[in-house]
């Protein structure tokens, strides 16, 4: 044999020695990072676990309650000037039943003046019968309750904000009529907000007509009898307005007396 066939025969096992040995050091340089392994699952904290929850009862709010009253009011007696007859005739005070909104009138030479009283407001109309024109000084112009205290009033078409001012007269033109309202100015107040609502004007009624009771309203009477009680105290009772007719610079005091007659009231 020859030395160059021993040589390689010499060489072959040690060629496959270092090709195992790198072979394995390739091996172990992997590491295990590159292996799969089995990860087992992580159970979930209780915090993260979905519960049953059971449902909570609402308790109801308490209703609303509702007291109110309602009255029947009558025109029962008109007050002129003393010479009032001489110069306007006689004078007539009837109830109206061909008329869906007043329920009483009054006239006599000057005027005809149709009423509807409630617990809330008066309202009428005024229709002038003369050949001149015929002033409604406001200023001049009163409520009385039915304690028997006088109140300035306001009329319709006047701000809130303004109802303590100077008014204006108003004009009924000859042959003509104007329709309008009688508030007194001290029965509107005004309400300051929160941080929850706002701001509002309110109105006192003329007569006790309504109460209120509820999870935030708490009323001025805790029953219904008491609230009856209350009203029906109002029966009899009489309030009035003063209402000056001013014609040709000749002013006419007219006083009309409302009487109280019933009064009902109910709960909702």
């Amino acid at each position: 044999m020859s030395i160059s066939k021993r040589l390689l025969v010499s060489i072959r096992p040690m060629v496959l020695g270092f090709v195992i040995f790198f072979g394995l050091i390739s091996i172990i340089a992997s590491g295990p990072s590159t292996q799969s392994t089995y990860s087992p699952p992580v159970a979930k904290s209780p915090s993260t676990q979905s519960t049953y929850s059971p449902p909570v009862a609402k308790i109801p709010s308490p209703p609303t309650v509702i007291y109110k009253a309602e009255y029947q009011i009558s025109l029962i007696k008109v007050e002129r000037p003393k010479k009032a007859t001489a110069r306007y005739g006689l004078q007539k005070v009837d109830a109206v039943t061909v008329d869906e909104k007043y329920k009483f009138s009054f006239e006599d030479d000057l005027v005809r003046i149709l009423w509807l009283v409630g617990s809330n407001q008066i309202s009428f109309l005024v229709q002038n019968k003369t050949d001149y024109s015929i002033k409604i000084p406001w200023d001049e112009a009163a409520f009385v309750d039915e304690n028997g205290r006088s109140h300035r009033i306001m009329h319709s078409g006047v701000k809130y904000t303004d109802r303590d001012k100077p008014q204006p007269p108003s004009v009924i033109v000859r042959k003509g009529s104007i329709e309008d309202i009688v508030f007194p100015t001290d029965y509107v107040s005004w309400e300051s907000g929160s941080r929850h609502s706002a701001g509002s004007w309110n109105e006192k009624p003329l007569l006790l007509s309504i109460d209120f009771h509820g999870q935030y309203l708490k009323g001025k009477y805790s029953t219904l009898d008491d609230f009856e009680h209350a009203v029906k105290e109002n029966i009899g009772k009489k309030i009035q307005v003063l209402l000056p007719l001013q014609i040709q610079d000749v002013v006419n005091d007219y006083i009309f007396t409302f009487n109280v007659d019933t009064a009902t009231v109910a709960s909702q």
